[in-house]
């Protein structure tokens, strides 16, 4: 059996469509179904039994949670702006340290996620606590539970392997409101509107031209994959390691959008989609002023090291395979 936590969520969802891809269906999906949306990420997959978090927790401490071949920890309150931090602790951190407890007992693989967030404002994204400085009480948690896991690495009896995952975008995100990627916004602002809307320029920055390391989502389940097949120890970035603009996934949602609109028609650039309107800049919230992330990119050498050679899709790709997903799901 594989457990997935957080697996009606966004990245959980998709690691679960794609152990079904590999013929696993004895699959354990962990959830919290208060926002009753989620269940559809599941419609179209197998799996064997699902439990809720609250329950599935007091199954594990009372020893009673039947052997695993591996965990997939998704499982969090993945809201940057959510003000609680004790909520984002025993969430988090507590919940995590429990599950890895109970993984190294049994001597259960277990590849959780992490973020990119626990760089905070940084300049530098490698796996090194020099360059980690959290902006907000989930980056925080995060980080926390990542120290947490390098205390226990040392003398571990079976293999952790975290993930800083960067901004991953792709199917089955929309249920996430406010906090889904910006390729799934923008894609939805076209549709609807004719236009999508950035923020203003900051730090330095001009208008849009923040940078991300955006990583489609099955580039993300891949590498959770080849951490499976090939056992490992330690933490490790996700992203492509080529940070890109938001102003070029505005620019491949609109243009991806168009072709399918027209397979004829020429794609546009930026300048084109600024003079037309198509693409709009908007302040940026008081709220994120001294919180917000103007530039990510993923050293990726550690995960390069580790084995993974693939090629990561480019924003260009991704978003193009992402946007017919979208389109065929509200066409359909």
């Amino acid at each position: 059996m594989y457990i997935v936590t957080g697996g009606a969520g966004f990245i959980g969802a998709n690691i679960v469509k794609g152990l079904n891809a590999r013929g696993e269906r004895d699959i354990l999906v962990v959830d919290n179904l208060s926002s009753g949306d989620k269940f559809r990420n599941l419609v179209d997959c197998e799996i064997a039994d699902y439990l809720d978090k609250e329950l599935f927790l007091q199954t594990l401490q009372q020893g009673k949670l039947p052997k695993a071949a591996a965990v997939f920890h998704e499982g969090a309150c993945s809201d940057t702006m959510e003000p609680d931090g004790r909520y984002m602790m025993q969430n988090n951190y507590e919940y995590s340290k429990a599950l890895l407890a109970w993984c190294q007992d049994q001597r259960v693989p277990l590849l959780y996620a992490s973020s990119a967030s626990v760089y905070g404002a940084g300049r530098v994204f490698e796996e090194r606590r020099e360059f980690e400085a959290p902006l907000n009480v989930y980056g925080y948690s995060k980080f926390q539970f990542d120290q947490f896991v390098r205390r226990v690495l040392p003398a571990a009896s079976a293999p952790i392997v975290g993930f800083r995952y960067f901004n991953v975008y792709g199917p089955r995100e929309q249920h996430k409101g406010r906090m889904a990627s910006v390729a799934f916004h923008f894609f939805n602002q076209y549709r609807e509107h004719g236009y999508v809307r950035l923020f203003e320029g900051s730090d330095g920055y001009a208008h849009g031209e923040q940078r991300r390391d955006f990583v489609f989502v099955d580039d993300v389940v891949e590498i959770n994959f080849h951490f499976l097949d090939h056992p490992g120890q330690g933490i490790f970035n996700l992203g492509t390691g080529q940070a890109q603009s938001f102003n070029e996934v505005a620019v491949a949602v609109v243009n991806a959008v168009d072709a399918l609109r027209d397979p004829q028609h020429r794609p546009r650039d930026l300048q084109t989609l600024q003079r037309e309107n198509v693409i709009q800049y908007i302040p940026m919230p008081a709220a994120l002023h001294g919180k917000y992330q103007s530039y990510t990119e993923a050293n990726i050498a550690a995960l390069r090291r580790a084995g993974y050679g693939a090629p990561l899709q480019r924003v260009e790709e991704g978003v193009g395979n992402y946007v017919r997903w979208l389109a065929a799901r509200q066409e359909g």
